[in-house]
């Protein structure tokens, strides 16, 4: 894990990929953020492999976010995410179906916890299930948890500071990261990394997307 949690720079508003990600990462590769990612849903396939790759060639790590819930759905997810040749696979609800094409396939596999429904995703349930739920995937492989924290109907504070200090695996804060309050809620955990898509769109940290994306690396450093 890293000594400070690492910007996920998502290409996505409202669950989804926006229409002009392969610009707005043209005019963003440069900046300080190391991953970057965008969701299933929003581009076709081709056009999703192209991004990916180019991505990669930017020296990139690359994230894909599915935002599905059934079997089938999450299969597929993960089939493209091989097919595209991704780093990492967030989301999906943990089936081991899932957890063996990222085996395969040499893919981070990081599941949701807890329960996760809707399209923007919303996580219910008691911190406690949620956790225990986590520690039963150990040994399935998972390289880490998808962690919708501020999606999360009860205390969001309270399950990220009790996930994260109880969970030994990577911890990935996803979802409605969009002030800098939450910022420092995130930096006072030991919490691998965390995402931002919508709030860059919205220019929650005013500026360019750009100038955004450096501001938000800069803070997390101090």
């Amino acid at each position: 894990m890293s000594e400070k949690p690492e910007l996920i720079v998502m290409l996505t508003q409202d669950d989804r990929t926006v229409k002009n990600a392969c610009e707005v990462f043209e005019q963003c590769k440069n900046t300080k953020a190391k991953f970057w990612g965008f969701k299933e849903e929003g581009l076709t396939f081709a056009q999703m492999k192209e991004l990916s790759a180019y991505m990669k060639s930017c020296d990139k790590t690359t994230v894909l976010e599915v935002v599905a819930y059934t079997e089938k759905e999450c299969i597929a997810g993960a089939q493209a995410a091989a097919d595209c040749n991704f780093d990492i696979l967030m989301g999906t609800v943990f089936f081991d179906s899932v957890s063996d094409i990222c085996k395969e396939n040499g893919i981070k596999y990081m599941p949701f916890v807890g329960k996760v429904t809707q399209r923007p995703s919303v996580l219910e349930g008691n911190i406690e299930d949620i956790i225990r739920q986590a520690e039963s995937y150990y040994d399935k492989g998972v390289y880490g948890f998808d962690l919708l924290g501020y999606r999360y109907t009860g205390d969001s504070k309270e399950l990220n500071n009790k996930f994260i200090s109880d969970i030994r695996l990577p911890v990935c804060v996803a979802g409605s990261v969009d002030s800098y309050q939450k910022l420092d809620e995130i930096k006072s955990t030991s919490a691998w990394a965390f995402t931002i898509g919508s709030a860059f769109f919205e220019n929650k940290f005013d500026g360019t997307f750009a100038e955004q994306i450096n501001k938000v690396c800069d803070y997390m450093n101090t």
